[in-house]
């Protein structure tokens, strides 16, 4: 019998000791890990051209029905009155407290049958499936099909999702179209053609670079993988494997998976619902008794600009103080490269080794999740944590209290204690401090403003 989160919290007494030693398998992303090397697959996105194939590591919800719009209207902050066919936007929901539950992106296809599409990390689309199903259960006109990633789904995916990002982008465009790339706004999509197939455009990036998310009907995937990767050759295309492509988020500055505000009581019910399996797991040296102490508004990491308050949705009023008051902001954090060397030197010397870091990306729970200190005390939480090889950094993605400016020297707090249960933390190691500089989210300029300014008002509201 499938045991629900409801339970397993009871069991294992509060939710931060369920989650911080429960053993979440190791986040893999179904491709090949690497198909050159990393370090230059991730450069290729900065200097010449990369494509991503991301087909198989996010969850999908097709969503339908009449009602459905709004059904969502009424659990998220986002406006839905400029939403319509050929549009996606990043879709957030909040608890009655204005605490996030969790974000994806919600496509708009007209011509598919089943209308909307949500893709993401599970957590708000568990949500998501949770409020569709009981409504369609109240005699709702909604309807949803879920589609798990590829390690859990027997069977091809729905589509292919190809990313081609980079400086040569365009010119890659260029040549498959035969022409000038089609202007597509901002998270808008476009129909073009590929190698004599149908494909959907959506203008956007993962790496904080120009580019295009192409997707359309599986049966077609390896025609217009080989039709791009042709057009590509003259301007140094590499394939991005799954070692390289877990630290997009470092340079794009999207927090992946925030830790979800789901154990209060207005979530009671969804706990009941939900298996105890999809709750994720805590990783890193954040260790606190209180589960609201992980908790994160929209503002806090940066999702403040796809709230709307013209409508009606759980969780308005206490966001609407939120708003007014905002304690956090994202940034990035960039770690000081002796202190990042004397950790993985603990490693090679006597005595207690300081946590393994990994390259690229050092996550060690679904919510990775390690305090940030200066002068003593707490100012934040750094969450996901890697290495770019383009600017040579080790960084991390972080919440920061505001009164903590660009250029402060902090300290990350890096390794458990206690230590957690869970099998993917080595059971002998000691914390140690990590200085870091604070920067702004995304890092590079070019993320920090030319590439957000081709973004319409409202369009990922």
């Amino acid at each position: 019998m499938t045991e629900s989160l409801s339970a397993a919290i009871a069991r294992a007494g509060s939710p931060v000791e369920l989650l911080r030693n429960q053993d979440w398998p190791a986040f893999t992303f179904p491709v090949a890990p690497e198909f050159t090397n990393w370090r230059d697959e991730q450069r290729a996105w900065n200097t010449t051209v990369a494509l991503m194939d991301q087909s198989h590591h996010m969850t999908q919800l097709f969503l339908g029905g009449a009602d459905l719009i709004e059904l969502l209207s009424t659990i998220s902050p986002n406006t839905f009155k400029t939403f319509r066919p050929g549009v996606a936007k990043q879709l957030i929901s909040v608890n009655k407290d204005g605490y996030l539950i969790g974000d994806g992106i919600l496509f708009w296809n007209e011509d598919a049958p089943e209308g909307l599409v949500l893709i993401g990390h599970h957590l708000l689309i568990d949500w998501v499936r949770f409020n569709v199903e009981k409504a369609a259960a109240a005699g709702k006109d909604v309807h949803l099909r879920l589609e798990p990633n590829s390690h859990m789904r027997q069977g091809p995916p729905t589509f292919y999702r190809y990313e081609l990002q980079g400086p040569e982008a365009d010119k890659v465009m260029e040549k498959v179209f035969g022409g000038p790339a089609p202007e597509i706004k901002f998270f808008h999509i476009g129909d073009v053609e590929i190698a004599g197939r149908p494909v959907k455009a959506l203008r956007h990036g993962m790496a904080g670079q120009p580019g295009f998310e192409f997707y359309g009907a599986w049966e077609d995937n390896e025609v217009v993988l080989d039709a791009l990767m042709e057009a590509g050759e003259e301007f140094g295309i590499r394939r991005v494997g799954a070692k390289a492509y877990s630290a997009t988020p470092l340079e794009s500055g999207w927090v992946p998976t925030p830790f979800p505000a789901i154990f209060d009581e207005d979530f009671a019910e969804y706990r009941e619902w939900l298996p105890a399996a999809r709750a994720g797991s805590i990783g890193g040296s954040l260790y606190s008794p209180d589960v609201h102490d992980y908790y994160m508004t929209p503002y806090d990491i940066g999702l403040g600009r796809s709230v709307r308050f013209d409508h009606d949705f759980h969780g308005r009023e206490a966001l609407e103080k939120h708003a007014e008051n905002q304690r956090r902001r994202k940034v990035t954090l960039l770690w000081n490269a002796e202190d990042v060397a004397d950790v993985v030197r603990s490693q090679m010397e006597p005595g207690t080794p300081a946590k393994y870091i990994d390259f690229p990306k050092a996550r060690y729970g679904l919510f990775q999740m390690d305090t940030i200190e200066k002068d003593g005390a707490q100012v934040g939480i750094s969450t996901d944590a890697g290495y770019v090889a383009f600017d040579q950094l080790y960084m991390s993605l972080a919440t920061l209290d505001v009164d903590v400016p660009d250029g402060s020297e902090v300290d990350v707090v890096w390794g458990e204690d206690p230590v957690s249960r869970k099998a993917a933390v080595d059971q002998n190691h000691r914390q140690v401090r990590i200085r870091a500089t604070v920067a702004p989210a995304p890092f590079h300029e070019f993320a920090r403003t030319v590439y957000r300014t081709n973004e319409p008002v409202g369009a990922s509201s």
